[in-house]
């Protein structure tokens, strides 16, 4: 008797729209440029919001996750499957608590990345560890490669998923880094999905910063 084949899918865990102040991307050109790069799902995981990704998932609702990066306390936590935004500068301990009450995926941004404002170190990870299910294990635009080997150790010698993604806040990044993963629809899926992941993943140019510091200088202007 001959086995079913799962249903696999090509997913970017991390990707930025003109909702974060750092990217000037549309939810329209985000979705066609999906497409265009064979990409299944994207996760829009705007800071803070979950307003682009909502535009989005009207747009495109097989295509796209509804996630947010949300700046706690500590460091960064990206979440998928969230239906209620989270707002920012909570102890990560409240935002994981508000997380569950959604039944959202929980994983950690970029852990170990000093550039980020503030980072992660091992102890404070150490300290929500048994409350999220995932740590980002690789980041497109992470500046020191240690910093992303260091993160997919971490996942490993503690036996926790690990999620990879572009960090996209342009259509060129969008992409770079993505997982090959069975089909799933809800947070209980991509859990049991990312138990044997495949993943794939390159390095963004330094340049594509250029992208983000140009975007927020567009939305200061027309802010004022």
């Amino acid at each position: 008797m001959q086995s079913i084949k799962p249903n696999l899918v090509k997913v970017d865990l991390h990707c930025h729209t003109e909702f974060s102040s750092d990217s000037i991307v549309s939810a329209e050109e985000m979705i066609r440029t999906r497409k265009r790069k064979g990409l299944d799902k994207i996760a829009i995981t705007d800071h803070n919001t979950i307003a682009g990704a909502l535009i989005a998932k009207e747009l495109d609702p097989d295509g796209i996750i509804v996630g947010e990066e949300i700046n706690t306390l500590q460091g960064e936590l990206i979440a998928y499957y969230v239906k209620e935004e989270i707002p920012p500068d909570l102890s990560a301990e409240e935002t994981i608590k508000e997380l569950k009450k959604q039944g959202a995926y929980i994983s950690v941004s970029h852990p170990f990345d000093k550039t980020r404002g503030r980072y992660w170190t091992e102890e404070s990870l150490l300290k929500i560890i048994d409350d999220i299910d995932a740590v980002e294990g690789f980041n497109s635009r992470v500046l020191t490669h240690s910093k992303n080997v260091q993160a997919l150790e971490f996942a490993k010698r503690n036996n926790i998923s690990f999620t990879v993604g572009s960090d996209s806040h342009s259509r060129y990044e969008l992409g770079r880094a993505y997982m090959t993963i069975t089909d799933f629809s809800d947070a209980e899926g991509l859990r049991q999905a990312l138990k044997t992941p495949d993943a794939k993943f390159r390095y963004s140019p330094v340049w594509v910063r250029l992208f983000s510091r140009y975007a927020n200088l567009m939305h200061k202007l027309k802010k004022d």
